[in-house]
C-alpha cells in the first residue's frame, strides 16, 4: 500500500490550528516534528523520568498528513498541495504561520488506522466516556454515557479542546424537546453527543460530502437512528438552496465548532436559522481571535451568555432575542 505523504513546515505556536484547518480538507493523523520539550505530564504518560538533552527549541515545527494512494482512488499531490497552501494563506490573514512550504513524498506499507491504536486510548469528557472499538468497557463505567469513536474513519474524535468546549456547553442547554444544527458538523460527534443526551432531533451541514459516510458509522456504532438525524452537504453561509433546506427559525440550538474566519459570516446567516430565544454555541476560536467573534455576534443582534476557556481555546455561546 502506498501513501502520499504532504509535510508542512511551519512554526510551534501554529500546530493546532493548522491541524485543524487541514482536517477540514480530509487530511488526518498529523505527524509533529518539533524541539518542544516534554512537560512532565508527557514524561509520565510516556513512562520516561529522564530525557538525553536535545536541540534548543527553535520554533520549527514539520506536521506531516499520510493520503492513501491506490491505482482505484488516486491522489493528485499538485491538487492537494494548492489545496493547503490556499487554506495557509488563508490563515496567514491572522496569525504567523512561518514558512509555510509545502514538500510531498511518497512511503509505503503504513498500516494507518492500527497505527492510531498506539496513541488513542479511553478518555472522559466530564461523565461522557469516550472509547475506540479495540478497547473494551470496564466493569464499572457499563452504567456511563458511552461515545464510540475510532480515530482515521472521521473527522474528530473529542479530543480537541473545541470540541470538549462545545460538549460543555451543549450539556447545560439541551432539553428532550431541542431541534439542533450542527454547522460544519464533520464526524458528527456533537449532534451525536446531544442526541445520546436526549435530545428530539440533529440536523448537520458540511461541505465535505465525506462527512456523510462518517456520520452514518458514528451513529451506527452508538445506536441512533437514522430518522433522528439528518446530513446535508452544502455552503450553508452562501448557497440560499441549502439555507432554504435546513430551515428558518427553527431551532433551539445552533453548534458551529469552526475557525474564526468562518464565524464571522456564518453568524449573520445563523440568526435566522435559530427561534427566538434559541442558543449559538461556537467554538474552534483561537484565544486572540476571541474579541472578533464576540464582536460578530453582537453585531448579528444576539446576546453573549457565556465566554469559556480550555488552553488557547474559546467558546462563544449566544442567545437570540426573544
Amino acid at each position: 500500500m502506498k501513501w502520499k505523504k504532504f509535510t508542512v513546515k511551519t512554526i510551534t505556536d501554529a500546530e493546532d490550528i493548522i491541524i485543524s484547518t487541514l482536517y477540514d480538507i480530509g487530511l488526518e493523523g498529523a505527524q509533529i516534528e518539533d524541539k518542544v520539550p516534554l512537560t512532565p505530564l508527557e514524561k509520565e504518560q510516556m513512562f520516561v523520568d529522564i530525557l538525553p538533552d536535545g536541540p534548543e527549541d527553535d520554533g520549527i515545527a514539520y506536521l506531516s498528513f499520510f493520503v492513501e494512494d491506490s491505482a482505484e482512488n488516486p491522489v493528485d499531490s499538485d491538487e492537494m498541495t494548492a489545496k493547503i497552501k490556499q487554506e495557509l494563506d488563508g490563515l496567514r490573514n491572522f496569525m504567523d504561520v512561518g514558512e509555510g512550504s509545502v514538500m510531498v513524498s511518497e512511503t509505503e506499507d503504513i498500516d494507518w488506522i492500527n497505527n492510531w491504536k498506539q496513541f488513542f486510548h479511553q478518555f472522559y469528557i466530564d461523565d461522557l466516556l469516550v472509547i475506540p472499538s479495540w478497547e473494551e468497557v470496564k466493569p464499572e463505567d457499563k452504567d456511563k454515557k458511552i461515545l464510540h469513536i475510532d480515530p482515521g474513519t472521521a473527522f474528530g474524535t473529542g479530543m480537541h479542546e473545541t470540541t470538549q468546549l462545545c460538549i460543555r456547553q451543549l450539556k447545560k442547554h439541551i432539553t428532550p424537546k431541542t431541534r439542533l444544527l450542527d454547522v460544519g458538523t464533520g464526524s458528527g460527534i456533537l449532534a451525536i453527543v446531544s442526541l445520546m443526551y436526549g435530545i428530539e432531533s440533529a440536523v448537520g451541514t458540511d461541505l465535505d460530502p465525506c462527512a456523510v459516510e462518517a456520520v452514518r458509522e458514528n451513529m451506527k456504532a452508538n445506536n441512533i437512528a437514522p430518522e433522528r438525524f439528518e446530513m446535508m452537504i452544502g455552503n450553508l453561509i452562501t448557497d440560499k438552496a441549502v439555507q432554504d433546506k435546513v430551515g428558518y427559525g427553527q431551532y433551539d440550538i445552533v453548534v458551529a465548532n469552526i475557525l474564526a474566519d468562518v464565524l464571522v459570516p456564518l453568524t449573520p446567516v445563523i440568526v435566522n436559522q435559530l427561534k427566538p430565544g434559541g442558543v449559538y454555541i461556537t467554538s474552534g476560536i483561537i484565544d486572540n481571535k476571541e474579541q472578533v467573534v464576540r464582536d460578530a455576534v453582537e453585531q448579528a443582534g444576539l446576546e453573549v451568555i457565556a465566554v469559556t476557556y480550555q488552553g488557547e481555546w474559546v467558546s462563544v455561546t449566544a442567545r437570540k432575542r426573544g
